[in-house]
């Protein structure tokens, strides 16, 4: 009895056995990583750089207003063609090839469209720069979720959070100051050296391994046709519909039917064939199902946000791109702050809970926004603009860790290329929507305010012969010309009012979005819970 207690006493004292401790990660994979996050960044940047110049460009090569949203239209479309296909692609030439060489054409095409002379040359050489720089996305997704093991996959979502969250809201900001301080050009040559800095660290931490050109035999042809042709049409639809009355015009009625029927044949296609491009299946996985719609409704608020308050300062308060950019610069800064702390939330608390959070403090400053009025400008915006980006801060990188945890190494490509897809889509979706929106609801509010400011009613007609006699003192000695004039400054105030409310209404609408993904991250499971296939 003695000798069993004694053995059981030294058993008690033995340590207990120790949790299996995370992979070291070397030097040269944290250097691949952050080298195809940097690219990942200056591409999402890219978008929105140009954005905020684009009046610039268009004088410049002597664009029209509609015309000129090709530049940064065909860039959009050739983007999200081609984040689908990376995936597949890589496999096909090579991680390290198919990397480089799309990086280093980046930069060559950014430099070029610095030089285009005229509108035709610019939107073919943003097409091809789309086409480069959708690459460095979904590339820079796929290799933290295959080269980092699942303890340090945190860290390196939060790098990507950089370029998915941070450079949309830091975009206008730079692309402001460049324009205004040294001139549009400026905007693609900044791509310049941080991009010398990316193609170095890709060249010497990105192993090089066998092209396996075989596989462009056993390609998914179909699917890759249908792919292509249904996403250009649809972004094309999103991108040109409000401008062209949507549907009352033939052009976006055809595109439309076009994108479905494409889109209908590649989901067959994808969920038919032996070898498809894309692992639709991964849809019903709950995880990555519910994580793709509440990063589809991220990509709404995102770059709808991002689209609409500059559309506000400039046409309500008259800011010009510089000062906007200084304006959302306070969506972008916390951010730089934050997001690195954030893998230290997750693993101190839930990550369901910190996206949760940042979901809520995101819709709140939206809804902090609702109530607008003439006076709201650059002080009023600061705190929403501040609140929006602790929360845009906390929702990205646990948002991706969650949805793809339990994603298995041969399906990295296929996720990593339909989450990003998905944001972006929602982004194109967002933007159009609220064009649509703005348009819709300034009229509703014209007619509104309109049955309120009757010559009938007495204040009315005060206001009137006060703006009548201040266009005589200050010199139209034409009554009637004067009096003509107060008419159309008050409707001129109507439309102001209108617009404003409008305004309103679209954050209103932006926040409704995000209650919407909310509600979907409440059914994300905690990642433990899911298979652990996709430990690495």
């Amino acid at each position: 009895m003695s000798t069993l207690q004694s053995t059981l006493n030294a058993a008690a004292a033995l340590p207990a056995p120790a949790a299996p401790a995370t992979p070291a990660v070397s030097a040269r994979t944290w250097i691949a990583v952050i080298g195809a996050t940097l690219g990942a960044f200056m591409a999402v940047l890219n978008i929105q750089i140009v954005n905020a110049s684009l009046a610039d460009i268009q004088g410049a090569i002597g664009a029209g207003i509609d015309d000129g949203g090709w530049i940064s239209t065909s860039y959009l479309i050739a983007e999200i063609v081609v984040i689908p296909l990376s995936g597949w692609l890589a496999q096909v030439f090579s991680i390290r090839i198919y990397l480089l060489t799309n990086a280093i054409l980046f930069l060559a095409l950014s430099a070029a469209c610095a030089l285009a002379q005229d509108l035709s040359q610019m939107i073919v050489l943003r097409a091809v720069q789309g086409f480069t720089g959708g690459v460095l996305i979904p590339m820079a997704f796929t290799l933290i979720i295959t080269l980092l093991p699942r303890g340090k996959q945190p860290v390196g979502l939060a790098l990507f959070a950089l370029s998915a969250t941070f450079a949309p809201a830091i975009g206008p900001t730079i692309g402001g100051y460049l324009t205004e301080n040294f001139g549009w050009q400026y905007i693609f040559y900044v791509n310049l050296v941080p991009g010398t800095i990316m193609v170095g660290m890709l060249w010497y931490a990105l192993d090089a391994t066998p092209m396996k050109l075989s596989l462009l035999r056993e390609g998914d042809w179909a699917g890759i046709i249908t792919m292509a042709i249904g996403l250009s049409a649809l972004q094309t639809v999103l991108e040109e519909g409000n401008k062209d009355d949507w549907f009352g015009s033939p052009f976006i009625v055809k595109l439309s039917l076009i994108a479905g029927v494409a889109l209908t044949a590649f989901l067959v296609i994808e969920l038919t064939v032996k070898k498809p491009l894309l692992n639709l299946r991964l849809l019903v996985r709950r995880n990555f199902g519910f994580g793709m719609l509440a990063n589809f409704l991220l990509g709404i608020a995102l770059y709808g946000s991002v689209f609409i308050l500059p559309q506000y300062l400039a046409r309500i308060q008259g800011y010009n791109a510089e000062q906007i950019g200084f304006v959302l610069a306070w969506t972008g800064l916390p951010q730089l702050v934050l997001i690195p702390l954030v893998p230290r939330l997750m693993q101190r608390f839930d990550a369901r809970l910190v996206i949760g959070v940042g979901f809520v403090l995101f819709a709140a400053s939206n809804f902090m926004n609702i109530t607008m009025t003439s006076n709201y400008a650059a002080d009023q915006l600061f705190w929403p603009n501040v609140v929006r980006a602790i929360g845009q801060a906390l929702v990205m990188a646990p948002l991706s860790a969650v949805a793809t945890s339990g994603i298995e190494p041969e399906n990295a490509g296929s996720a990593s290329g339909l989450f990003n897809m998905m944001r972006n889509l929602g982004g194109a979706v967002g933007i159009a929507l609220l064009q649509t929106v703005l348009t819709k609801r300034e009229q509703y509010h014209s007619n509104v305010l309109m049955q309120s400011v009757s010559v009938f009613e007495q204040a009315t007609r005060t206001r009137l012969e006060q703006l009548t006699q201040y266009f005589i003192n200050h010199g139209i000695l034409d009554h009637a010309d004067a009096s003509h004039r107060a008419y159309v400054a008050i409707g001129r105030i109507v439309q102001k009012q209108a617009y404003i409310l409008a305004f309103s209404d679209t954050f209103y609408l932006l926040g409704a979005a995000l209650i919407v993904a909310l509600v979907a991250a409440l059914f994300l499971k905690k990642p433990g819970q899911t298979s652990a296939g996709g430990a690495h």
